[in-house]
């Protein structure tokens, strides 16, 4: 029987949320930076106060009971409000003051971010930056469980409960080997895609898909060959096969100046109206109280964008 007299407090809250998460408790207990005993003892005080099992345990596995599920949500809500108490409180006197955990993309971090730490260190001096590269999939979870603030990917997120601000549109442009009969081309159309034997990185990125849908817009079909010559997980790996002469690729304008210095390359750009490009901005909880802040954010964001394709000194 609950105890009517019971008030979860937010350990023991995080103790089950993690547990809930983690699916083990040794992980659960490092996560959250306490024993193991010590977390037992906080998710047992909560199933007795509540007078629920939220947690099977057994020596194999853990495993979040039906009512577990159930609560899950209703957890992770009171941990979240506790939380944007602290933010708000904070706020008052500086909006960007204390934690703040950025997601960003794999196609977008190593080329941005050269440009954005130092801008946020400028303008944000109180801000405790932490950044989370990870594929779009993962980085919305983690945005709807509260583990990150706000993520950096490409639009729309299309995703429940998420907001969204775009920022800038950035173009695609074909890296090729220097001999190629369309180096140097400045106003690519996409139909031309077809003379390519395009590269594309492993399933899960997004920029892989847009490559995919741009080509079928094209009537262009052989992107399947890329399945066969190789499964890159980094743009820097897929430019590399390019310059071992096994293809070409498309590369957001952006990664432009950090891929492309390399010997017995070439790039292309598309025509401006060709649509070859991508909607970038950022996403984050509709419930956050930071709407402004992040748009504030936003700001700075694409500022680092525009220097990093400025660093490029062959784009117009």
């Amino acid at each position: 029987m609950p105890n009517r007299e019971f008030r979860p407090t937010l350990s023991q809250l995080r103790s089950f949320v993690t547990v809930a998460e983690q699916k083990h408790f040794g992980s659960a207990a490092a996560k959250l930076g306490i024993s193991q005993p010590s977390l037992s003892q906080g998710l047992a005080a909560l199933e007795e106060g509540l007078g629920v099992q939220l947690i099977e345990r057994s020596t194999r596995k853990v495993i979040v009971t039906a009512t577990g599920e159930a609560l899950l949500p209703d957890a992770k809500a009171a941990i979240h409000a506790a939380e944007a108490l602290v933010v708000r409180a904070r706020g008052a006197a500086d909006p960007f003051a204390g934690p703040l955990t950025l997601g960003i993309i794999p196609t977008i971090a190593p080329y941005l971010l050269p440009h954005l730490l130092p801008l946020i260190a400028e303008e944000f001096p109180q801000t405790q930056l932490q950044v989370v590269e990870e594929k779009t999939e993962r980085l919305l979870a983690k945005l709807r469980d509260g583990l990150i603030d706000v993520a950096l990917l490409a639009l729309p997120a299309d995703t429940p409960g998420l907001e969204e601000i775009p920022l800038y549109t950035e173009p695609f442009a074909a890296v090729l080997p220097k001999d190629h009969p369309l180096a140097g081309k400045r106003d690519l159309a996409l139909d031309e895609l077809g003379q390519l034997e395009l590269l594309l990185l492993d399933d899960g990125h997004c920029l892989r898909d847009q490559v995919i849908d741009l080509c079928k817009a094209a009537g262009v079909t052989n992107t399947a060959n890329a399945h066969a010559v190789a499964r890159a997980s980094s743009l820097t790996t897929v430019v590399q096969l390019v310059v071992a002469g096994m293809g070409a690729t498309l590369l957001p304008v952006s990664a432009l100046a950090a891929e492309c210095y390399r010997p017995n390359l070439a790039v292309a750009h598309f025509a401006q109206d060709s649509g070859a490009g991508r909607e970038v901005g950022v996403v984050f909880r509709t419930a956050s109280i930071r709407k402004e802040h992040f748009a504030e954010l936003g700001s700075i964001i694409k500022r680092a964008y525009e220097a990093a394709v400025d660093s490029w000194p062959e784009y117009e």
